[in-house]
């Protein structure tokens, strides 16, 4: 079992760096994949997600408090709303949009009611406290 969430965990890591450059293959979800199939896996491997420059803030953030930064959050909900927005202009189908908008309208509802930061780490990720 190990060994299926250690590769597991390297895919997903693989998928998070592709959708650093690919604006349709979301980062996060996979990055928190992986940490969490290396800490069943490898722990020194999710470690090492943890102390990471880029993503390491976030998924402490994440692992300890569940909170998403509001910077993050607004990201998030604008790409949603704009890749909705595209969709319907694109489509011709009409229960695609409708299955879409149930889709997308949960996960903008999760990433909206996730608690931000405490002010502590909002400082860290922005430099300034959030208000």
């Amino acid at each position: 079992m190990r060994l299926f969430f250690l590769c597991l965990g390297y895919a997903s890591l693989a998928l998070g760096i592709v959708g650093i450059f690919l604006p349709v293959l979301p980062t996060t979800p996979f990055v928190l994949l992986a940490v969490w199939c290396f800490a069943r896996s490898n722990p020194a491997l999710a470690e090492r997600l943890y102390n990471h420059p880029r993503f390491g803030l976030l998924l402490t953030t994440w692992r300890d408090q569940r909170a998403i930064p509001r910077h993050a959050k607004i990201y998030a909900l604008t790409t949603l709303a704009l890749s909705y927005a595209l969709i319907l202009w694109l489509t011709e189908s009409r229960i695609l949009p409708v299955v879409l908008a149930a889709i997308m309208g949960g996960v903008a509802l999760y990433i909206a009611t996730r608690p931000t930061p405490r002010a502590d780490a909002d400082v860290l990720f922005t430099g300034t406290p959030d208000r």
